[in-house]
């Protein structure tokens, strides 16, 4: 009878063991899934903040071409402004300069004509 309780009692413990050990591997398994899905979650967001960062970057390449290339043209049309300027004195120097020149013959003419009808006038007739 002894015998008989000491195997019912070691089945007893067998099946409990059995039954505690599949429990054991059903919440290993089911904390791995969850683990799996979380951090799954999370590798989404991941890869979202990641991918949007490539495009910023790219996005802050492409911007810093275009503001080198704007700067360039920009250093361009400034040139040809000031260009522009300096031929525009020119042609304001080059009108003074004609005006200048326009006064000094008509004072010229003038004098001659001047000179020229005194002579006139004192010459025997």
């Amino acid at each position: 009878m002894l015998s008989r309780l000491l195997k019912e009692h070691q089945a007893k413990q067998n099946e409990r063991k059995e039954l505690q050990e599949k429990r054991r591997r059903e919440a290993i398994n089911a904390a791995t899934c969850l683990t799996e899905a979380l951090v799954d979650h999370l590798n989404v967001g991941v890869a979202q903040a990641y991918m949007n960062q490539r495009k910023l970057d790219h996005e802050v390449k492409t911007l810093q071409v275009q503001a080198a290339q704007f700067a360039k043209q920009t250093g361009q049309w400034i040139g040809m402004v000031e260009n522009f300027n300096q031929a525009l004195k020119e042609i304001g120097d080059v009108e003074n300069w004609a005006w200048s020149i326009e006064l000094d013959m008509r004072t010229i003419a003038t004098a001659l004509e001047y000179v020229y009808k005194g002579q006139l006038q004192s010459a025997p007739s």
